[in-house]
């Protein structure tokens, strides 16, 4: 039989309604002879809620502790979404992270799925019970680990590498992967097909609709995709691996992030090895670097580092960076701003078009946005702005690359 994996965010299980609207889903496709495993997120704002509880009355607490906190989200929604599904008659049976179990490493709040006992999920599956499993996370020697923010979508794919199941459907509550985020950009609209790679790099840069961790997942062990509305009866968008018609398709869309924040080392000295004693302790700490630039001229005895960093790590940068000691380095020479955007234009047409990035940099001119600091791949172009620009770039963009109609003028762009 197929087996297809669900997984349901936060904004589709919010409340009882929208659990029991859940469970006819699950309904739906066991009526269509599919076997299925169910994934779920915390009820949309619980974990937001139980992270503040947290850092607000124990800011300097253990991670382990927050972890135990953290995880409760989806516990709950777990053994709700079981209790509809016997409500409408179907047996169904809860799952958290530790009882499978979800085997991590040790980095608590953002741990990597090491490997997944599938043995319980098979047994549900062969006496036609529906498993609910709740996402986001696992355990570490008889710990309970969680796998980051997005995890319920990392869960759900692994969960389908592991079962090596048929498809895996991420119900979420918009209508698919969109050319750009639809509370922003009034006209963008959904994408029907959308490559692993250009999916990577929306999830790297911004969009919100898949984790990217997910994403990679799913591009090693070749997993069927698709994201789909819990709320309309309506196609999704479809992750493929290649493009049929790439020389005809240029960018795909729009993404920005707000969540981060450019750090400036100034007078660094030029000498080989500088970057990599500055960036050692920032990976011991599992900070996620993004960006990079360094400045220099030929012959200079000083150079200026930049590199963003999640607004919720600058802390953690800048005491790695401290704690260095340095006899170069001190708090004079670290300038943070929290107050950026990162815009990215994205697309596989990239690959075989000229034009694009200066037809981006063109458009923020023409805004009057500066562009700060500016960073590339085969088939992406990002740059970091001043935050106050950013919706006002990320719909400038979304027109000048055709990107407001079907029939726009995303097909050419040449060497304008």
């Amino acid at each position: 039989m197929t087996v297809i994996v669900q997984k349901f965010g936060g904004t589709s299980v919010a409340d009882i309604a929208r659990i029991k609207a859940a469970a006819l889903l699950v309904k739906k496709e066991l009526d269509r002879g599919n076997q299925v495993v169910v994934v779920v997120s915390a009820m949309a704002g619980t974990t937001d809620k139980l992270a503040n509880y947290s850092l607000s009355a124990f800011a300097y607490g253990k991670k382990r502790e927050f972890d135990v906190v953290l995880a409760a989200g989806e516990q709950i929604t777990s053994g709700l979404l079981a209790l509809a599904l016997q409500e409408i008659g179907i047996n169904s049976q809860s799952w958290l992270g530790w009882q499978l179990p979800i085997i991590t490493d040790s980095n608590f709040n953002n741990s990597k799925i090491k490997n997944i006992n599938t043995k319980p999920l098979k047994d549900c599956l062969d006496a036609n019970i529906v498993p609910v499993i709740a996402g986001f996370q696992g355990v570490y020697q008889n710990e309970i680990t969680t796998l980051g923010r997005g995890g319920s979508d990392t869960t759900a794919v692994a969960i389908t590498a592991a079962l090596k199941a048929d498809r895996c459907d991420i119900y979420t509550d918009v209508v698919g992967v969109m050319t750009a985020d639809p509370r922003i950009v009034v006209k963008a609209r959904k994408i029907d097909e959308v490559t692993y790679e250009e999916m990577l790099e929306m999830a790297s840069n911004g969009a919100k609709v898949l984790h990217s961790r997910a994403v990679e997942i799913a591009i090693k062990y070749n997993i069927k995709l698709q994201i789909l509305s819990s709320f309309i009866d309506e196609p999704g968008t479809q992750l493929i691996t290649e493009r049929k018609n790439m020389e005809e398709h240029l960018v795909t869309g729009i993404t920005y992030a707000a969540d981060e924040s450019k750090i400036l080392l100034r007078n660094i000295p030029n000498l080989p090895g500088h970057a990599s004693v500055i960036f050692a302790p920032l990976k011991h700490a599992n900070v996620n670097i993004d960006m990079i630039v360094q400045n220099a001229k030929s012959g200079d005895k000083a150079v200026d580092l930049t590199f963003t960093v999640p607004k919720a790590q600058v802390e953690t940068s800048l005491n790695c960076l401290r704690n260095l000691k340095l006899p170069w380095f001190s708090d004079d020479n670290i300038f943070v701003d929290n107050d950026i955007a990162k815009i990215s234009v994205i697309g596989v047409g990239m690959k075989t078009h000229s034009g694009v990035a200066q037809k981006m940099f063109q458009v923020l001119a023409e805004k009057g946005i500066n562009i700060d600091v500016v960073s590339t791949s085969e088939i992406k172009i990002s740059v970091l702005i001043d935050a106050q620009y950013m919706e006002l770039a990320v719909r400038s963009l979304h027109t000048a690359y055709g990107l407001d109609s079907i029939d726009g003028e995303n097909t050419t762009l040449g060497n304008k």
